[in-house]
């Protein structure tokens, strides 16, 4: 097959009918297929399958039951099914215009580019007057300015990495390297593969029906994925363990106020720390190893097994700053925290969140009934096996 369009949708029945129509127009002469990839328990679903049985042009729906990495995470998903030589990623919300497709497609045949963004600041003709009002444009493009400050040699050709409407060679991007989290796969994409990009203008439309799905959770994990591209994991775990230590010594500070023994204010600080540390772990820093870690309770005993190990090999070296070496012992509490810094973030990123050994019976069991895969046919293929 020439083209796999892979739209993930999230709670986007209305705009389904539509959306199929005008692809199958754009699409006359080209062998393409839709891919609908969706992580909701609503109508949509229904909505596609009932479209595609009269589709002239093939459409596939992967429903994830556990939708790992939101939106990127179901592009992956999409992307791995296919086995298309070019691969085009939309919304199914007709913001970004099915007569769009054609042009990217041709583009990228044409360039020898690995993949070409249909931008929305392309100086040629782009815009972002879909934009819901002035404040989500100014974020917008703040984004935008703040993303390409950050990569500026991977982003060089890019105007618009934000975007969702995109095309590439499915061959030039190392899908294993992806860690998907959030809506900014195109950033994902182009900040870990070294990608030849070139551009084409669009102007992002109106919504056909429902509401955006941006929200501040969303924001919040686009400033989360930014900084694990550009200063990797650790700097997460930096950042955690950065707050964990500001808590820590906020405890301790307040307890040795209140004339508890420093050394028992201490233990207080840690255990507390321990526990708000591993949840913030499992959210902000490994948040993308979850699913084939351990299990939580089995991550968790370990982090709080290995933490209050590390916290009594510090209690004694604690003790000794003070007693004899005549430190203040918030500051003894400050060094000790930063030196077991490295040897916890090892332990956690190796051990905790590492891969899990099961058997080939069992993580096909965890795959089948996590991934379900529901191919549909064309309209006058209906007696083919699924594919």
């Amino acid at each position: 097959m020439e083209l796999s369009i892979i739209v993930p949708t999230f709670n986007e029945a209305p705009n389904i009918a539509e959306f199929v129509r005008r692809t199958e127009a754009a699409c006359l002469g080209i062998d393409a297929e839709i891919v609908f990839v969706d992580d909701f328990h609503d109508a949509t679903p229904q909505a596609i399958l009932n479209v595609a049985s009269g589709s002239a042009m093939p459409v596939r729906l992967i429903h994830r039951e556990v939708p790992t990495g939101g939106l990127s995470g179901a592009v992956i998903a999409g992307i791995r099914s296919s086995e298309a030589v070019y691969a085009l990623v939309m919304d199914g919300d007709l913001q970004h215009p099915p007569e769009m497709i054609p042009v990217i497609l041709a583009r990228l045949q044409e360039s020898g580019a690995d993949v070409v963004v249909a931008s929305r600041y392309c100086v040629n003709g782009g815009s972002a007057a879909g934009l819901s009002n002035g404040t989500r444009r100014l974020v917008s493009s703040g984004s935008t300015l703040l993303t390409r400050s950050l990569f500026p040699v991977r982003l060089k050709e890019c105007s618009d990495p934000m975007t969702g409407f995109f095309g590439f060679r499915r061959s030039t991007v190392q899908v294993d390297c992806l860690k998907p989290t959030g809506f900014k796969i195109l950033l994902e994409i182009l900040a870990r593969n070294s990608l030849r990009v070139v551009e084409v203008p669009f102007i992002f439309g109106e919504r056909f029906a429902g509401e955006s799905k941006a929200t501040l959770g969303e924001g919040m994990r686009f400033i989360r994925q930014l900084g694990s591209l550009r200063f990797g994991r650790i700097a997460s775990f930096g950042l955690v363990g950065a707050i964990g230590a500001v808590l820590n010594l906020l405890i301790m500070g307040v307890l040795v106020f209140a004339e508890v023994h420093y050394v028992t204010a201490a233990v207080i600080a840690a255990e507390t720390t321990i526990l708000t540390n591993f949840l913030m772990q499992e959210r902000m820093v490994f948040h993308a190893d979850r699913d084939k870690a351990h299990p939580i309770r089995r991550r968790f005993l370990q982090s709080f097994g290995f933490n209050n190990v590390d916290a009594a090999a510090r209690l004694p070296v604690l003790w000794a700053l003070v007693e004899y070496g005549g430190m203040a012992s918030l500051v003894a509490q400050a060094g000790t925290l930063a030196v077991a810094f490295l040897l916890r973030y090892l332990f956690h990123a190796r051990v905790v969140y590492g891969v899990a050994h099961a058997s080939p019976v069992f993580q096909a069991a965890v795959h089948q009934s996590r991934f379900g895969v529901i191919p549909v046919p064309r309209r006058q293929q209906a007696d083919m096996p699924p594919a």
